[in-house]
């Protein structure tokens, strides 16, 4: 089964056992995290979007924090003795998925349709 959860403005496609580099969070590395934000999951015909959806959780655990490559912005206006340099370096949080959470109602559903056929 997989999941799309959204955290730091973007949107992940995640499965039990992935490692994900995502924006920095306020958690220290061994410390659990849950994602309340999903917006898909399932898995084949049996995908919940939506209000079932955004009950479920995604928990994972934090290994590593840290901060990436140096990205460097030149800047530069020609004849104008213009020039510019600055640098910048993003700090991100790898984070590996323990595993996605189906609310009962959803799986009671489920169930229940599985039993129909």
């Amino acid at each position: 089964m997989y999941a799309v959860i959204k955290t730091g403005g973007k949107q992940y496609r995640v499965q039990q056992g992935d490692v994900l580099r995502i924006e920095k969070l306020d958690a220290e590395v061994g410390k659990k995290v849950t994602f309340d934000q999903v917006l898909m999951f399932g898995e084949g015909s049996d995908i919940q979007v939506g209000a079932d959806a955004a009950k479920a959780k995604v928990s994972a655990v934090v290994t590593e924090e840290g901060r990436g490559k140096k990205v460097v912005v030149f800047k530069k206006r020609r004849r104008k003795n213009y020039r510019l340099t600055q640098g910048h370096r993003q700090s991100f949080t790898t984070v590996q998925i323990e595993k996605i959470t189906k609310p009962r109602a959803v799986a009671k559903k489920v169930a229940a349709e599985a039993g129909k056929e």
